[in-house]
């Protein structure tokens, strides 16, 4: 579990990661750190819509219940994580595309975006970790005023970290 969110005054889990396969975890991990460095309680999930899909749909009903706010589905070679888990809940679905196999991810992108009318999915770039978790957070900072401050932080942040010269940039690495 991710640290809790400074105003909010909870620990509960407020976005759930669900990832088909465990290959995929090294970078499914940067969700969860962008999450941490925002202080959004999250969890991952290896959970396939193909391999394990009674896992994924026992997840979403304990999601549910356990007042998950925000679901991100990562999966890569044309798995289709993101759609399945779009097609049995109501909450907000962010689609992460990862790069593998042969296709390099391509072939994850298009079934993730491509959903059909009624079945959305926000989908970010092929892995693009860090704007999924940052997608949540901003869906989450409707609620939560003080998730709303730490993205106005992390972008003041991004603003500095390219608001240097080259020399300067490179004393940092």
């Amino acid at each position: 579990m991710s640290k809790s969110t400074a105003g909010t005054a909870t620990k509960k889990i407020l976005v759930g990661i669900l990832t088909g396969s465990p290959n995929d975890l090294p970078k499914v991990v940067k969700v969860r750190d962008t999450l941490d460095e925002l202080g959004i309680p999250s969890e991952i999930v290896v959970a396939s819509a193909h391999r394990t899909p009674d896992k994924v749909f026992a997840y979403l009903d304990r999601a549910h219940a356990e007042g998950v706010q925000v679901l991100i589905g990562c999966a890569g070679v044309a798995a289709h994580l993101a759609g399945v888990i779009a097609g049995h809940t109501r909450l907000p679905v962010i689609g992460l595309p990862l790069g593998n196999g042969p296709l390099s991810g391509w072939d994850s992108l298009l079934s993730t975006v491509q959903m059909p009318p009624g079945v959305p999915v926000a989908t970010v770039a092929i892995d693009g970790a860090r704007n999924a978790a940052i997608m949540a957070a901003r869906i989450l900072a409707l609620k939560y005023p003080d998730i709303d401050e730490g993205l106005k932080a992390l972008a003041e942040r991004e603003r500095e970290r390219y608001d240097q010269t080259a020399d300067e940039a490179l004393s940092g690495l």
